[in-house]
């Protein structure tokens, strides 16, 4: 070694020492300044033991409560001890220099998880985090609310964001859709609120957070890691959970690894991780409803084999029409997607290491898969209210603005059975278009201290986007006729048609693919007026020409 290096390796060896030595000294230096602290953040420990007594007894905190009764028998022992040794003098800085700073980094450490036992309070607490929380926290910041009395308390990982994108365009092969870029509000054309802009508001965010006790009368709501959060008002938005095979029987669906639903950002990212590995590979989609026909049309732009599976007679029973879903099954078909209907599925087959390879149907069939997908409907998430707030048909019954049979407690989106006026009856909506209109609608009545407003009045509205198709529907699908109109070729270049449906001579809900927007809006209009139809066959002849008709007319509600 050259005399350079010997120099400069004992030159740190000596810095390590003295580094020690440094520490070592300021523990004893800093004995006073440290039980000062410690016995601080003591009483401060006692303090949240006496709160949590008095303000709640849910469970959770028995661990966190017996380490800080522990601590302070050890910090009194400390205490007695020093007195016996005359307060300061040098034996028990000595003896109990390290030790009252070990103690007082772990009183620290208790003191930050009792914050996270007690209760926190909050004027409005938004339970959920999907399409609605988003859209009521920017009407809340619209309507003056202040920093600090919001929070919207999430299961997901992410801020809010609109979950049609999912299935319309996450999946897709090229030009995929990818956060941030559609956080909410950007699906009605408004501004995309990341997780910057609910910082910037003063807007809390409790992501990963699953909420597994409520307590309505007293406020309250437990969370599965034991956090307590009080509420002054709170809005109930916590959507739809899947329904999965299991619910129905199936064999085999809870254990397979490649059985796969989609809710979400990471159900989304299993089946794009299912496409990477199983490139060109058979899926079988179960369900012929939207999640079903969009999810396929995906896959299918992702070159899988595809095919899918419904118990139901045509695609999207309950809403179209035969004659509307013969067109988009005859698309289907020429696009290379085989359809299987009216059978379901009994059975899923797995290999030895969990992956389903072989879907078993009902009318005796069984199909090879290297994965499938699953879209056979949703239940609204109201479990943790049963038993103490008015239910019916599912959902959470309210008023026009939202109000619930409780004082200061709202539902909105899926969860909400409310009054549809334009039907003069009560319903329940899973639809993105209703989970946004909702939301603004209940923080509209929340913060109008004392001002009258008006009740929810709506229309039903929904749509899809697959291939090159896109179509839009608007009312309700009852009557006792329909009329079919326009071109239904699918192999048409560009196909337009639609379809009235007709209750007591009246329209009562109007479908329209391939429309442009002003003639979608027309067909809102026209189903809004619910306009009297004398002759079908001039309806028929006409088509979306006569919505235009129509449009000057202000809106009547029949009752």
């Amino acid at each position: 070694m050259s005399n350079r290096s010997y120099r400069a390796g004992k030159s740190n060896m000596g810095s390590f020492i003295w580094d020690r030595i440094n520490k070592k000294w300021k523990i004893y230096t800093n004995f006073e300044e440290n039980l000062a602290v410690l016995q601080k953040t003591s009483r401060n420990l006692v303090t949240q033991l006496e709160e949590l007594d008095r303000s709640s007894s849910w469970e959770g905190s028995d661990e966190w409560e017996e380490k800080v009764e522990a601590l302070i028998d050890q910090v009194e022992h400390i205490e007695r001890s020093i007195q016996k040794w005359n307060l300061f003098s040098t034996v028990p800085v000595y003896l109990y220099g390290r030790h009252v700073v070990n103690k007082m980094n772990e009183a620290k450490q208790l003191l930050e998880e009792g914050n996270y036992y007690l209760p926190k309070f909050f004027k409005y607490l938004i339970l959920g985090g999907g399409v609605a929380a988003g859209y009521a926290a920017r009407e809340f910041v619209k309507q003056g609310v202040k920093p600090g009395q919001l929070v919207i308390v999430s299961e997901e990982s992410v801020a809010p964001y609109e979950r049609p994108a999912l299935s319309k365009g996450y999946l897709f092969p090229t030009n995929a859709a990818r956060l941030p870029e559609f956080h909410v509000c950007v699906g009605s054309g408004g501004e995309r609120l990341d997780p910057n802009w609910y910082e910037e508001k003063g807007i809390e965010l409790i992501l990963n957070t699953k909420i597994v006790e409520a307590t309505l009368n007293s406020k309250a709501l437990r969370s599965e890691n034991g956090r307590i959060l009080k509420f002054g008002a709170l809005i109930i938005a916590t959507g739809s959970r899947v329904k999965k095979l299991s619910d129905f029987g199936v064999k085999g669906d809870d254990q397979a690894k490649n059985v796969l639903y989609l809710r979400d950002v990471k159900d989304a990212d299993k089946i794009i991780e299912e496409i990477r590995v199983k490139k060109n590979g058979k899926v079988v989609v179960v369900g012929g409803g939207y999640i079903g026909l969009e999810v396929g049309a995906a896959l299918k732009l992702n070159n899988l084999s595809v095919t899918m599976v419904y118990n139901d007679p045509w695609l999207m029973s309950r809403l179209f029409t035969k004659e509307i879903a013969e067109f988009y099954e005859q698309y289907y078909t020429s696009r290379g997607i085989n359809l299987i209907n009216e059978t379901s599925v009994i059975e899923l087959e797995a290999d030895s290491s969990g992956e389903v390879k072989k879907v078993k149907l009902k009318n005796g069939r069984e199909l090879e898969a290297d994965f499938v997908v699953v879209g056979v409907g949703a239940r609204p998430c109201t479990r943790l209210f049963q038993g103490q707030i008015e239910m019916s048909r599912g959902g959470i019954k309210t008023d026009g603005l939202f109000k619930t049979s409780i004082d200061d407690v709202y539902a909105i989106g899926d969860v909400a059975w409310f009054p549809m006026k334009i039907y003069n009856e009560m319903r329940r909506v899973e639809h993105v278009d209703h989970a946004r209109k909702s939301a603004m609608k209940v923080v509209e009545g929340i913060m109008a201290k004392g001002e009258v407003v008006e009740e929810y009045d709506y229309v039903p509205y929904f749509y899809s986007r697959v291939f090159d198709l896109s179509w839009r529907f608007y009312g309700d699908n009852v009557g006792d006729a329909t009329v079919v109109f326009g071109n239904r070729n699918p192999r048409a270049k560009k196909p337009k048609f639609g379809c009235y449906w007709i209750k007591d001579g009246r329209i009562m809900g109007g479908f329209l693919e391939g429309g442009s927007d002003e003639e979608n809006k027309a067909i809102e209009n026209l189903v809004w007026h619910q306009h009297m139809v004398e002759d079908l066959q001039e309806l028929k002849d006409k088509g979306v020409s006569f919505a235009f008709e129509l449009q000057d007319f202000e809106k009547t509600y029949v009752v």
